[in-house]
């Protein structure tokens, strides 16, 4: 599918310089980064061409000049110039305005987009990070898209008050409407066709307040020039809406109901529902839907899946003639055993090439455009998704995404763009920076990027020093090479589900895990991390920027694997001994409340940070209980307590978690210790019971106050080194090779 870079053609400047139409937008974003230095930038239209979005600057005589195709090629030319000419770059956590006195002279150069678009976000974004952001934080981030090259953006945020509309209109009350729609935490779930009426109602203030922000959300996002993403209808409905014509279907233990694409009925609600965000946000045309998320088919015949496009497009275009369906193919991977090569060219035949856009969501890892023949030449873009459930564990593989994007980018029909596909932002930022610049750059070298990355990241102070610790990262956490990065699998002690399943038969099965989690060096690692917490020491002011965020996830890194090698060092012992050993069990317990100490030192890496945000918005206690419940519910049992299917799923190593809910789970755990290795199978049920009272105690009253006065992270960050650093010879030794994919 051809499309411009925003639905329509640009000119040429006027012979009197007059600005872009996206001026504005561009001039504010510069003034919010660089300061008082940004009112010496200029900019101007660049006529499109076949070439696609494209810019040229240069700057001389302290003014920058930059014209572009769009503002979104105006905004990566400026960061282009601010990273190559200034030696600095705007990332999430990057202190703004930067402290620019002047703009360098630079001789003219052009750059030029690799693809057409950058495609950002996810569905579970929208709760995993950011449900409870205000415009203060959407402000920032659509500044982050536009200096990235993000042209299409996912824009999910008020598409409540669209449901509530057009069900309003289908005949429904409000109090029905906002009973299916649930807690604000789990919208994204409720859009998707996963659950209804879960954890809510919806707060009626709610729905005004996001009606207003999601409508400045794609405003902003539009004087860019992006083109935002809308949602669409799934085929879930309000069983109330038709309680005869309705079948009901399962997703990880919820309920919900969905109508059967020939049912007349199916159609309008799609219309209707379009119509509705229309009115309210505007539209460019893009809608993602997705009728099977992590579900198969409700309809048991090969033809349902065909039935089912046909319908939710002629829904689109009954309300927009000029609708694109955007799918993710995560239903591909996720359920490959329904979802064979035939039933996917049949479902995707089902709709003409020009009218849907495939996100090849899990790119990095599962490529589906490989075995799918890309996607029977329908437009598509590789994306990467490598975070699940929002988790802050600090890992990626930076060594392989540069070729594998390259073998998609030059084959025969290469992606429409590149996307960002995390369910969870503000983690592993290295492994979105490198993927976000590929949209534009060509990258040939990971070690020569990686230098680059750490000097702009930080300025250029201490970089020799800080050059040779992100070495260390990356020869570590970041060289996760065929490591199945899934959260089904082993990922550490510290957010597990304390058990007592493999006491005391099955240790050397534990072991394995445990070893599987450690495939590299840990002393490696040990090392970047001592490198970093030197330059914290002496470089203070470093330390309240990028640098406080990447070492606390250097320390996250490695204290994860010291409590891995505590706790099995722990049960082999209490084994051994024939009881519980409580000195080796004292030990593994104090990991947690020394890493909370750590963690507490930055807001973002709190749980307090996450509920405060939340409770924000509430406007009433009733509406408070609601927005609490949600906060704490999604990032621990994430379902209720009595189902276990997704629980942890989300697992935050976040102060006030680590040395509140996970050391507390831990210590019931070690309560009946004895018990599991004398009676093995005896206190099963009981821990079991105590772990959920706990839960259920959590969902109720959150965590504990964090300390008035929080540490300093450069003097945390040492006192954990020097604590833990010397086990890292101890630590369970690497396999020969990493370990390769798991089973689903």
């Amino acid at each position: 599918m051809a499309r411009t870079p925003q639905g329509r053609r640009s000119t040429l400047p006027s012979d009197d310089g007059a600005e872009a139409r996206w001026a504005e937008a561009v001039r504010g974003l510069a003034h919010r980064v660089a300061g008082p230095v940004a009112r010496s930038i200029r900019f101007h239209d660049l006529a499109e061409s076949t070439s696609g979005r494209h810019y040229e600057l240069s700057a001389a005589g302290g003014e920058l000049l930059i014209s572009a195709t769009d503002g979104v090629s105006a905004s990566v030319a400026f960061h282009h110039y601010l990273r190559e000419d200034c030696g600095v770059s705007v990332q999430w956590d990057t202190e703004l305005p930067l402290p620019l006195t002047s703009l360098p002279d630079t001789p003219p150069r052009r750059g030029k987009a690799y693809v057409n678009d950058g495609y950002y976000l996810n569905f579970c974004t929208f709760s995993y990070t950011m449900p409870y952001w205000d415009w203060h934080d959407w402000e920032r981030e659509i500044d982050w898209m536009a200096l990235h090259g993000i042209t299409m953006p996912l824009a999910i945020t008020g598409h409540e008050a669209a449901v509530h509309a057009a069900y309003s209109r289908l005949g429904l009350d409000d109090q029905t409407i906002r009973e299916f729609l649930g807690g604000p935490g789990y919208l994204p779930f409720q859009f998707m066709g996963c659950l209804d009426g879960f954890a809510g109602p919806m707060p009626t203030s709610w729905l005004k307040s996001h009606r207003d922000l999601g409508t400045r959300i794609v405003q902003r996002e539009r004087a860019f020039g992006m083109t935002p993403v809308l949602p669409a209808f799934t085929g879930h409905v309000p069983r109330q809406l038709a309680p005869s014509r309705v079948t009901a279907r399962r997703w990880q233990g919820f309920e919900t109901h969905v109508l059967d694409p020939s049912d007349r009925l199916y159609e309008r609600v799609g219309a209707e529902l379009t119509r509705a965000q229309i009115e309210i946000f505007g539209t460019d045309h893009l809608y993602a839907t997705d009728p099977f998320i992590e579900m198969p088919p409700a309809g048991s015949d090969p033809g349902h899946p065909a039935r089912v496009a046909a319908a939710t497009l002629a829904g689109l275009s009954a309300a927009d003639p000029q609708a694109t369906w955007l799918m993710q193919a995560w239903p591909f991977s996720y359920q490959q055993e329904f979802w064979t090569d035939d039933r996917v060219a049949a479902f995707l035949g089902a709709i003409p090439d020009e009218r849907m856009i495939v996100a090849d969501l899990w790119a990095e890892h599962d490529p589906l455009w490989r075995r799918l023949d890309r996607f029977s030449s329908k437009p598509w873009l590789w994306c990467a998704l490598l975070n699940f459930g929002g988790r802050t564990d600090p890992i990626g593989d930076l060594h392989t995404v540069p070729a594998a994007l390259d073998e998609a980018l030059v084959g025969p029909e290469p992606p429409l763009g590149i996307g960002l596909s995390m369910e969870g932002t503000r983690n592993n930022p290295v492994f979105f920076e490198l993927v976000a610049d590929r949209i534009w750059n060509r990258i040939t070298d990971v070690g020569d990027w990686l230098d680059t990355f750490v000097t702009q990241r930080y300025g250029r102070a201490s970089s020799s020093e800080l050059r040779s610790a992100w070495r260390g990262l990356s020869e570590t956490v970041y060289d996760a090479r065929g490591v199945r990065i899934f959260p089904e699998q082993f990922n550490g002690v510290l957010t597990a589900k304390p058990s007592y399943a493999r006491i005391p038969d099955d240790l050397p099965e534990l072991r394995a895990e445990v070893t599987a989690a450690l495939w590299y060096d840990p002393v490696t690692l040990a090392d970047a991390w001592d490198r970093m917490i030197g330059v914290a020491e002496r470089e203070h002011d470093l330390v309240s920027g990028p640098l406080g965020h990447d070492l606390v996830e250097a320390g996250v890194a490695f204290m994860s694997r010291v409590a891995d090698h505590l706790y099995l060092d722990a049960v082999e012992r209490s084994v051994r001994l024939g009881r519980a050993d409580r000195s080796a069990v004292t030990s593994f317990l104090r990991v947690f409340e020394d890493l909370d100490r750590m963690l507490a030192t930055r807001p973002e890496f709190t749980f307090q940070h996450w509920e405060a945000k939340a409770l924000a918005w509430s406007s009433s206690p009733e509406e408070r209980d609601i927005l609490a419940d949600n906060a704490r519910r999604i990032v621990t049992t994430w379902s209720t307590t009595t189902s276990l299917t997704l629980d942890d799923y989300a697992g935050r190593i976040w102060a006030g978690l680590v040395g509140g809910y996970y050391q507390e789970r831990w210590s019931l755990w070690a309560d009946g210790l004895n018990t599991a290795i004398s009676s093995p199978g005896a206190n099963d049920d009981e821990l079991a019971r105590r772990l959920r009272a706990r839960a259920e105690q959590f969902l109720l009253q959150g965590c504990r106050p964090l300390p008035s006065r929080p540490g300093v992270l450069a003097a945390e960050s040492r006192r954990l080194f020097d604590a833990y650093a010397g086990l890292a010879d101890r630590i369970t030794s690497p396999p020969v090779t990493p370990p390769g994919p798991a089973a689903r």
